[in-house]
């Protein structure tokens, strides 16, 4: 087995833990009949469509969502932070390490705006928020895959800065295809 530090584990365990929050949260709001199922083909005219900002909107889900996104907005804030200190010796560009690092403090910011401000009651703070939370964490995550192309941390640079290329590509352009579905 390869040696690797156990802090390589903390960004997947985030991911997983947020993602399992987010669809308690779904299902606690289809179990108080809320929003409709996933797989409902039938709207009916009392339920609301299967969005997590409208599943997070009532409560109890509504806390439930609250406390979801300000933890993981938290933890999103620890795992730049290390991967701020990791790079900072390493980076070309020390000040875009700085800057990637306030923008994605920033983008979890938002996160704790989307959480807070329920889509029904502040649609405009809750957007903005989803904006930053969406917007600022796409180009963290193209920066993060410069850096890693550029710092080869265990000569593995060009191996994983692929990877997360692709990773950046895709969330560009799945945000795109949302903003023009969105529009029609």
């Amino acid at each position: 087995m390869r040696n690797f530090s156990p802090w390589a584990l903390l960004p997947p365990i985030y991911s997983v833990f947020t993602a399992v929050g987010l669809w308690v949260v779904y299902f606690v709001a289809v179990r108080n009949e809320k929003i409709t199922h996933l797989s409902s083909q039938y709207r009916n005219g009392s339920l609301y469509p299967p969005y997590i900002s409208v599943a997070g909107n009532f409560p109890p889900a509504s806390c439930l969502f609250s406390e979801i996104m300000n933890l993981a907005a938290f933890m999103g804030f620890i795992i730049a932070v290390l991967r701020y200190l990791q790079l900072k010796n390493s980076v070309v560009k020390p000040c875009l390490n700085v800057i990637s690092l306030v923008l994605f403090s920033l983008g979890c910011f938002g996160m704790t705006l989307v959480g807070n401000y329920q889509l029904f009651g502040e649609e405009m703070i809750h957007n903005l928020g989803a904006l930053m939370t969406f917007g600022l964490g796409t180009l963290f995550c193209w920066v993060q895959s410069y850096f890693t192309l550029k710092a080869n941390l265990k000569n593995e640079g060009t191996k994983v800065s692929i990877i997360r290329f692709l990773l950046s590509g895709s969330i560009t352009v799945c945000m795109i295809l949302c903003i023009l579905l969105r529009q029609v």
